[in-house]
């Protein structure tokens, strides 16, 4: 009992207190309205037993190929949602980060309390795209992959016959797999580099032989063939490239957008980047090839997108952490190296009480937003939520128009009974037709004949848009419903 007591020290208290916060920091409410859609998804799955390929849950692509890249998360997602609510879906974004960031820790230097003042500030950064979405299954899969890599260059130990079967599973989850291809390009690129500077500047880090580099390339090559092992086979070779060259993606929806940094909560992002560059000037020690690539092309890639920030955080950690812990090794009164002392009896009590009130804390403020009430509560002031209960007591013989951030809800919520007019699958809907929703929701001139066309006869939009307004004057149009969040319109001869 004593040496358990004793066993807690102040620097594994420490670290304790830093992955407790960090889980505490991600568990929170799922308020991105994809997530409905990918539950809906992922019931029809299951109830169905088939993988969906065609859709189902739009008017306008009715029937359509799906590039369903996301449909082993979907049925997970769904599976935790049907059995534990939202608590199921908050403590998986809590243990997924928490994971990725378990994995940072043990790829970076310096003591404790170094990692820990890193670690914290690359949660912060990353914090912007923490959702109930299979996307965070690409954040861990992007740290696992850094990880790989990590314990072959500065550990020597070879674990590259993973990464096969991990883009296997990636490819399934989700098609973010595109960032382990980042990563291990970075890693490629960064150890020729060192190969080509060794003869003229000393390295202070490991540096691979060509053998090395030969062998992670070999693993990316057959990690890249294997990605055909998954319902949509060949097509994921490309899926990511096409997806991305889609206008709309870049001029409206806000996570596939350059960041705008005037929010607090996306300057995390400029700190990280800043301290990095600073540590690397300040620390005397030479920038790795390899660190040098990961953290200049994922920089690059958080500067055009902004859902890119998350992984940026995941590569620079390890690399501040190296260079700030050569700088602090230059001055003496901030090195970390004390010696290591088990603490009494008395100081172990101690740690175990503060431990034990830090988690009591913790629980408590991750109790709200794992309440239904709560997310209920906040659904009714962001979604539609009465307008649907409308729809659904009403059930009116409408085809409808709504706006494309509802669209996932009200695919959970109205589906099979209602098709939505667009939703957030982007790539099923293609460039033309988001262009010719955008001008209808913006009631641009032309748009009645964009409704007309797709025989559009009940309009659900927001209760303050320009759309909704237009509507008020146009005849033909009666106002059925409205409140702080929604109105809807429908057109004379729907039936109710």
């Amino acid at each position: 009992m004593r040496r358990a007591v004793c066993w807690l020290s102040t620097r594994r208290l420490a670290a304790a207190i830093l992955f407790v916060a960090i889980f505490t920091m991600a568990v929170r409410a799922p308020v991105d309205t994809d997530t409905w859609w990918h539950l809906q998804a992922g019931r029809v799955t299951l109830e169905q037993g088939r993988i969906l390929q065609t859709d189902l849950f739009s008017h306008t692509r009715y029937g359509s190929p799906w590039v369903n890249h996301s449909w082993l998360s979907q049925v997970v997602l769904y599976g935790l949602f049907s059995r534990f609510s939202y608590t199921g879906l908050g403590l998986w974004m809590g243990t997924v980060v928490t994971a990725a960031f378990a994995l940072v820790y043990l790829q970076m230097e310096g003591g404790v309390f170094t990692r820990a003042f890193i670690l914290v500030l690359a949660a912060a950064t990353s914090a912007v795209i923490w959702s109930a979405r299979p996307q965070l299954f690409s954040f861990l899969l992007t740290a696992l992959v850094a990880y790989v890599l990590y314990l072959f260059k500065w550990r020597g130990v070879n674990r590259l016959w993973l990464l096969p079967p991990l883009f296997v599973l990636w490819v399934n989850l989700h098609a973010g797999y595109a960032l382990g291809f980042m990563v291990l390009g970075a890693f490629l690129l960064g150890e020729v580099f060192n190969r080509l500077l060794e003869p003229t500047v000393p390295a202070d880090d490991p540096i691979l032989d060509w053998r090395g580099i030969g062998w992670i390339a070999g693993a990316a090559l057959l990690s890249a063939l294997v990605l055909v092992l998954n319902p949509n086979t060949t097509r994921m070779w490309t899926y990511y490239v096409e997806t991305v060259r889609i206008d709309v993606l870049q001029d409206v929806i806000q996570e596939w957008r350059s960041p705008d940094f005037h929010p607090i909560h996306t300057q995390p992002f400029i700190w990280l980047l800043l301290t990095t560059m600073a540590a690397i000037g300040l620390s005397g020690r030479r920038v790795d090839g390899t660190d040098l690539a990961l953290v200049t092309g994922f920089a690059y890639a958080g500067l055009l997108a902004g859902r890119n920030i998350a992984p940026f955080a995941l590569v620079t950690a390890p690399v501040l952490s190296r260079h700030a812990t050569a700088l602090f090794a230059r001055w003496p009164r901030m090195r970390s190296g004390q010696t290591h002392r088990t603490p009494t009896t008395l100081q172990g009590t101690i740690n175990w009480t503060l431990l034990m009130l830090i988690i009591a804390v913790a629980v408590m403020k991750m109790y709200q937003p794992l309440k239904p009430s709560f997310n209920e509560r906040l659904h009714r002031e962001t979604l539609p939520v009465g307008a649907a209960a409308w729809i659904e007591e009403h059930q009116p013989e409408a085809q409808m128009f709504n706006h494309y951030n509802w669209g996932g809800y009200l695919i959970w919520r109205l589906w099979p009974d209602y098709r939505v007019f667009v939703d957030g699958r982007t790539d099923l809907y293609g460039d033309a037709f988001l262009g010719a929703y955008l001008e209808a929701q913006m009631a641009r001139p032309g748009f009645e004949e964009t409704l007309a066309s797709y025989d559009v006869n009940l309009v659900l939009a927001p209760s303050d848009s320009s759309l909704s307004a237009q509507l008020a004057c146009e005849g033909g149009w009666t106002e059925a419903y409205r409140d702080d969040v929604a109105v809807i319109w429908t057109q004379e001869g729907v039936e109710e």
